[in-house]
């Protein structure tokens, strides 16, 4: 198995932003706020200025597609940007991707000159607080319900803070 290489997505790859989008949402509904049904039905044009609203990540193992993420502004916070959208496929999950994507986010958060990196994780997804802790991050006080799926999901989100300041160190460029 290849290197993962993980890139920016321009305007243009909008396309195959939808289609990864598409695909993650499908496989898994529960870790976005989105749903499949009604992302599936919009136009090119939402697509289009989907691309224009934050920075596309798309990771690759020999040049397949195995992941995805965003980054993004956080409203009121100048100094942060937030990762979302964070996916990859379950083939190649433990391959390193979503260490790679959290990078690149980082990288360009730090690029467009902020000091934070934020990224929301479900109290109740044990797994992705750990990674997210294992990288760095660290939970703040800032909380929020998630998506409610059912009567009964009462679980919250908890927003974790990853300071940019030699974090990131010598990682590639995206």
């Amino acid at each position: 198995m290849g290197d993962v290489i993980v890139r920016k997505l321009t305007e243009d790859d909008w396309q195959l932003y939808r289609s990864v989008r598409l695909r993650a949402l499908e496989e898994s509904p529960e870790a976005f706020v989105a749903v499949l049904a009604d992302e599936v039905q919009r136009d090119d044009d939402y697509w289009k200025a989907r691309m224009q609203r934050s920075q596309r990540l798309l990771a690759e193992i020999d040049h397949e597609v195995v992941g995805i993420a965003s980054v993004g502004a956080v409203h009121g916070r100048d100094e942060a940007a937030q990762l979302f959208g964070l996916w990859v496929d379950p083939e190649r999950r433990g391959t390193g991707a979503a260490t790679e994507l959290v990078r690149a986010g980082a990288i360009v958060a730090r690029a467009q000159g902020k000091r934070h990196l934020l990224y929301w994780v479900g109290t109740e997804n044990g797994r992705a607080v750990a990674f997210a802790s294992g990288f760095g991050f660290r939970p703040t006080s800032e909380r929020r319900p998630m998506r409610v799926v059912s009567e009964d999901d009462g679980e919250e989100e908890i927003a974790m803070d990853l300071p940019l300041a030699d974090r990131i160190g010598n990682a590639p460029r995206p």
